[in-house]
């Protein structure tokens, strides 16, 4: 029987679930694919430490990265620890020394994956990563591999379960954002720091690997634009309520007649749709081939096992490849992609608009939207008429978004706006 030898970097939530699925799930794993799986060394920051769970007498603590790379016995190195430049040099260093890899670290991935790729194509290994995005839910290699012989028409998706908990929770429970980021970081599901996930960065870096995945092109991370759901108030997921809507963050990408146009933002998702029903911390995604047709994944995007899962799933594939399917693209060599610039995006939009409670200020708001080409589709004023101040709220058609930029510009500097205009998009 062959044993295949794994070397771990990082052993927190993860590295733990991937070593009790490996227990639990061995006389399964056998099965599938005549082997046995055993964990020889792990990478952690502090041997002394208290663990809740050990794989087994024969794996071995170490802080030296050396013993995971260096080992002429090992077969794979899975990188758990997450960060930037630690990880990076444990790669680069696998890779060199014939070592197949696994990842979970999307960070590492959106900022230096096309150097890692070409890295690991030079060298003849594998650089997997299924659970890089969306936890368990099996979306890399289902475009790398399922949908392989479509062309991707488009692609949206919740990637973010910290932040689809927060907004699942104000709509249903009629939380504040501030209280439901406080219950997210008491559950565990959120950092004590939670800009990552608040701020729509870490879906960003989801969106970018998915975006080479799906189109064999590299949309840089710095040009994506990210926007993320600290500025979402009770009083804006009432109102998209009412309208039949509910607000999530969204990743998406699409093909713009050869242009890419993506990016990280809240939007209203129409009630009906499967998006829209996706709560709590669970992330989905929906794909779109010329070929398949819509296609929707759904499942627990973090969590041990869940993403122990997509991880497993990795080492089990690269121990029954010849040459490993890294990119889902011959070359690993991608292109830069030939970006829709961000203006010129079109959507519908949400507009909620605080003003002074006198006569005329609706008439001057539309005023402006129409000379901005920006159509109105429905309107309500709503508030306590007692107080100095009401909120408008517009749903408009179509409209471009430098045209919806320089429109608010003008409007917000009126003297009946008694504060910053709040703006959606509408899916």
């Amino acid at each position: 029987m062959q044993t295949v030898k794994l070397a771990l970097a990082g052993f927190g939530t993860v590295g733990t679930g991937l070593a009790r699925i490996l227990e639990e799930n061995e006389e399964l794993l056998f099965k599938r694919s005549g082997m046995k799986f055993t964990i020889t060394s792990v990478l952690v920051r502090d041997i002394e430490k208290q663990r809740d769970y050990i794989p087994g007498p024969e794996t071995r603590f170490t802080t030296n990265p050396e013993d995971l790379t260096a080992d002429p016995e090992v077969d794979i190195v899975v990188e758990l620890m997450g960060g930037i430049t630690l990880a990076r040099e444990i790669i680069i260093k696998a890779i060199k020394a014939g070592k197949h890899v696994v990842t979970a670290n999307k960070h590492l991935l959106a900022e230096h994956g096309i150097e890692l790729f070409k890295l690991a194509e030079e060298y003849g290994v594998g650089l997997y990563y299924e659970s890089s995005v969306a936890g368990g839910i099996p979306i890399v290699e289902s475009i790398k591999e399922s949908l392989c012989v479509n062309k991707i028409k488009g692609m949206v998706g919740i990637l973010n379960g910290t932040a689809n908990y927060i907004l699942s929770e104000m709509t249903t429970n009629g939380l504040e954002f501030d209280t439901a980021l406080q219950q997210a970081q008491d559950l565990g599901y959120a950092e004590a720091d939670p800009t990552f996930d608040i701020e729509g960065i870490d879906a960003a870096h989801k969106l970018v690997v998915l975006i080479r995945l799906a189109y064999g092109e590299d949309y840089p991370l710095a040009k994506l634009p990210t926007e993320g759901i600290s500025k979402v108030t009770g009083l804006d997921i009432q109102f998209a309520r009412e309208f039949g809507y509910r607000i999530k963050l969204i990743g998406q990408v699409r093909d713009v007649c050869g242009k890419l146009e993506a990016g990280i933002f809240p939007a209203l998702v129409k009630y009906t749709l499967l998006l829209a029903r996706v709560g709590g911390n669970y992330n989905a995604v929906r794909v779109e081939g010329n070929a398949v047709g819509p296609a929707f994944f759904h499942g627990q995007g973090a969590g041990a096992l869940p993403t122990g899962s997509a991880v497993l799933a990795d080492i089990m594939a690269l121990t029954k490849v010849g040459k490993p399917n890294n990119t889902g693209f011959y070359s690993s060599d991608l292109k830069e992609a030939d970006i829709l610039p961000p203006e010129h995006a079109t959507s519908e939009y949400y507009f909620r608009f605080n003003v002074a409670d006198e006569a005329g200020v609706m008439a001057s708001i539309s005023k402006v939207l129409a000379e901005h080409n920006i159509s109105i589709a429905q309107a309500v004023q709503k508030g306590d008429i007692s107080g100095p101040n009401v909120p408008i709220v517009f749903l408009t058609h179509k409209a471009r978004a430098k045209d919806v930029k320089d429109a608010i510009a003008k409007i917000d500097s009126m003297p009946f706006i008694a504060e910053e205009t709040v703006s959606f998009r509408i899916l």
